[in-house]
């Protein structure tokens, strides 16, 4: 409702987070249901971050980061209220996580991470890196895939790395229409 790319983007990383989803879990319908609103629902704690930091243009000052830092938990408050929500609150907790522990908002390092937040945080850099901002034009598929291979076992787990080549047709086609449609019975 503040910021309408946010919207945007959230539907189109739970779209593509679930295409990964799939080829891990292809018969998994529950899990594949908790990954996608993990990924839907990831910056709902945002709505807890003044329009002042949210919306600023510049850097954020250090004091403007602890507040933003605040949202994955702020959202895992709110998701982890939901009946039958637990798998999808703890992504939503740990989509600002690394592989190799540099992220936050508590230092996770590899299999620490949920599992779906290890595929969203591939996508989630896929639909940052393509698509265009106000500052820059987004990158090709292939550039953005090229900067995730060379992240892979750092800021990202190999194993979702592996999902995102596997699964490459697809994503790169749904990257091309930016996808946000929303989830049908067979998603």
């Amino acid at each position: 409702m503040r910021e309408h790319e946010t919207g945007l983007h959230s539907r189109r990383v739970a779209c593509h987070t679930v295409v990964l989803a799939k080829h891990i879990f292809p018969n998994d319908e529950q899990r594949l249901a908790q990954i996608y609103w993990g990924a839907l629902l990831h910056d709902l704690g945002k709505i807890g971050v003044p329009d002042g930091v949210l919306l600023k243009v510049g850097p954020l000052t250090e004091n403007e980061w602890t507040i933003m830092r605040r949202h994955p938990d702020d959202g895992h408050r709110l998701v982890g209220r939901l009946a039958g929500m637990e798998e999808a609150a703890d992504i939503v907790r740990s989509h600002e996580e690394r592989f190799d522990g540099g992220g936050y908002p508590r230092g996770l390092r590899g299999e620490d991470i949920p599992f779906g937040a290890r595929l969203f945080a591939v996508i989630d850099t896929l639909d940052a890196m393509t698509s265009d901002r106000p500052y820059r034009q987004g990158l090709t598929f292939d550039a953005a895939k090229a900067e995730i291979l060379h992240m892979s076992g750092s800021q990202f787990d190999p194993v979702a790395v592996n999902a995102l080549l596997a699964e490459e047709a697809v994503l790169r086609q749904m990257v091309d229409m930016k996808c946000v449609s929303e989830p049908t019975k067979s998603t």
